[in-house]
């Protein structure tokens, strides 16, 4: 797995992970960066337009993963700071002063899903995050209960068990089904 950071060059591959409805219900992975009427405002072709600005900044919004040549996942990322909604939550409030990489949306594509990718996609994320200077990732994973699978609206933080695998730990449970993770990087 490698990754590369999303712009102007890699906007085509961020849509091909994304799909034609921007993830899930046109968010084009933005939830975590705007209030909620703002997000629901810009939903669907706002919201793309509002991250394909955010692809021309650096530093990059986020990047994506590749197997090979083919994109598979994206992973929005970046200081908790550049996450206002993420900051303002109840459930994921800020635990401690330690400077994370939030990993604020792992999101796999359509037909990679269930394929056992994940802990690999975050394995390359860490790297990247590594490289830029992190010292600790941060994550927000679901943790599907009673057996039944996550859709791609609740799973785009990332599946928990995906997590341990790729060496992170739950540092807290605010909620019985989402676990707050941390890895050590570098």
């Amino acid at each position: 797995m490698t990754v590369k950071e999303l712009s102007k060059k890699t906007w085509s591959d961020f849509e091909t992970v994304l799909g034609d409805n921007g993830g899930a219900r046109g968010c084009w992975c933005m939830h975590w960066r705007l209030s909620i009427s703002e997000w629901m405002e810009g939903k669907g072709e706002g919201n793309k337009k509002a991250m394909n600005r955010l692809a021309q900044r650096d530093p990059a919004p986020g990047v994506i993963v590749y197997d090979g040549d083919e994109p598979v996942a994206w992973c929005s990322l970046g200081p908790r700071s550049a996450f206002p909604r993420l900051e303002r939550s109840p459930i994921l409030a800020d635990l401690d002063d330690t400077p994370v990489c939030a990993l604020a949306c792992v999101f796999v594509h359509k037909k990679r899903r269930g394929s056992g990718l994940l802990p690999d996609i975050l394995e390359a994320v860490c790297g990247y995050a590594a490289d830029a200077g992190y010292t600790t990732a941060e994550g927000y994973p679901v943790e599907p209960r009673d057996g039944k699978r996550a859709g791609a609206d609740t799973a785009m933080t990332g599946i928990a068990s995906a997590f341990l695998k790729a060496g992170f730990s739950e540092v807290a449970r605010p909620r019985k089904d989402r676990p707050v993770m941390r890895r050590k990087l570098g």
